[in-house]
């Protein structure tokens, strides 16, 4: 397996840090703050080429910056659109299909 990029790490980390983060949210909100991670993550990555670095690079500090909010005690919920829970929805779908 070939190894990651300081750039692939950077990427790696940032997302843990984001999981971390949505675990200290109170239980009833956690979810929503796992679809918005999920979702923004994901959709981000599907936007740029690997070869595009800068445009990584733009959505890391991008991301780390939204990160920094959420962080905060005092945010306790966030706000998930109906297209991300429909994206959510879908994804989780096919999660399912393709562990049966």
């Amino acid at each position: 397996m070939r190894s990651q990029s300081g750039l692939q790490k950077d990427v790696l980390n940032l997302y843990k840090r984001a999981l971390r983060i949505a675990r200290t949210k109170p239980v009833e909100t956690r979810a929503k703050f796992d679809i918005l991670i999920r979702y923004t993550f994901r959709t981000q990555a599907a936007s740029v080429s690997p070869r595009q670095i800068s445009a990584i690079e733009h959505l890391l500090r991008k991301t780390k910056r939204q990160l920094e909010i959420y962080e905060a005690p005092l945010v306790k919920d966030c706000y998930v659109s109906q297209e991300m829970k429909e994206w959510n929805r879908a994804f989780r779908r096919e999660q399912d299909l393709s562990n049966s």
